[in-house]
């Protein structure tokens, strides 16, 4: 039989059930496979993707909605990713079209690597910002940051979230909430018995990404980075906004290295909502 045109080829929506799948494409194209993170985004966000004739995906993305569920405030699109048979046959730009046709109105946000942005661009969506990945083994300060670091409670939960919306700028309840389980580490900053930030550590293959990260000042979110460091033995990983000069070089003179710059892109909206000053790592960059 004749194979058919990849333009004919229907989009569809992804679940659990296609884990081992979008972990395999991952593979495919060099990713580490992220199981663990694809769970997440495909049980917390809308998966989509391209059967391949052949088994397996062509292509895949998430997108991952914030605020009310009718009219969401904000969708962040993340882990767009075709095929190596199929690169450059405008199979991603098919797909990335069908997105934001159907998010309709929701401003979009993404992460774009170098290779990524061209297409994005074609799509609309401007350069709004820049983070940096760092990686490293952390190497703790010969003085501690001051602020007072514990685990966080369920107690804590509603307080968090609270947090969480006045500085991303909208409800992530659905993901946040969600953190307990997906984590292995999630902390809070308080001062007075008042939280003053949060920040949570998640397994991914070698390394223990922080993310998010929401804190007062820098030197809250320090005392974070630190409290988490003191609690795994793997290397740390985040990615950070590159306005937080202060925070890039302390970590840096920790142990973490540059690894690579992203764009941040948005669709509909000048600049992503919240307040930036305190938001210094996303949970992830393929959901913001």
């Amino acid at each position: 039989m004749p194979t058919p045109s990849l333009n004919a080829l229907p989009i569809r929506r992804l679940t659990l059930r296609d884990l081992s799948a979008c972990a395999d494409l991952s593979e495919d194209r060099g990713w580490p496979r992220e199981e663990h993170k694809w769970g997440l985004l495909l049980t917390a966000g809308r998966g989509y993707g391209i059967d391949d004739p052949d088994g397996g995906l062509l292509c895949a993305c998430v997108v991952t909605e914030y605020g009310p569920t009718d009219r969401p405030d904000l969708g962040a699109i993340g882990m767009v990713l075709v095929a190596e048979r199929h690169a450059r046959q405008g199979v991603g730009r098919r797909l990335m079209r069908h997105i934001v046709g159907e998010l309709g109105m929701t401003p979009l946000t993404l992460h774009a690597t170098p290779y990524g942005r061209p297409l994005y661009e074609e799509l609309g969506f401007k350069v709004t910002g820049r983070a940096e990945m760092v990686l490293g083994n952390f190497v703790p300060a010969e003085r501690e940051p001051t602020v007072t670091t514990r685990p966080a409670t369920a107690e804590d939960m509603i307080t968090i979230l609270r947090l969480d919306e006045d500085v991303f700028g909208t409800d992530r309840t659905h993901v946040i909430t969600r953190l307990p389980a997906f984590a292995d580490q999630l902390r809070v900053a308080e001062e007075n018995g008042r939280i003053i930030g949060y920040a949570a550590a998640w397994p991914n293959m070698n390394t223990h990404v922080v993310g998010p990260l929401i804190a007062r000042d820098t030197e809250t979110a320090k005392a974070l980075i630190t409290s988490l460091a003191a609690h795994t033995d793997r290397p740390l990983r985040t990615d950070i906004d590159v306005r937080h000069e202060e925070l890039l070089e302390w970590v840096k003179q920790r142990g973490l290295a540059s690894v690579a710059f992203n764009a941040v892109m948005t669709h509909g909206t000048p600049e992503l909502p919240g307040d930036w000053t305190r938001r210094f790592a996303p949970l992830t960059v393929a959901a913001g």
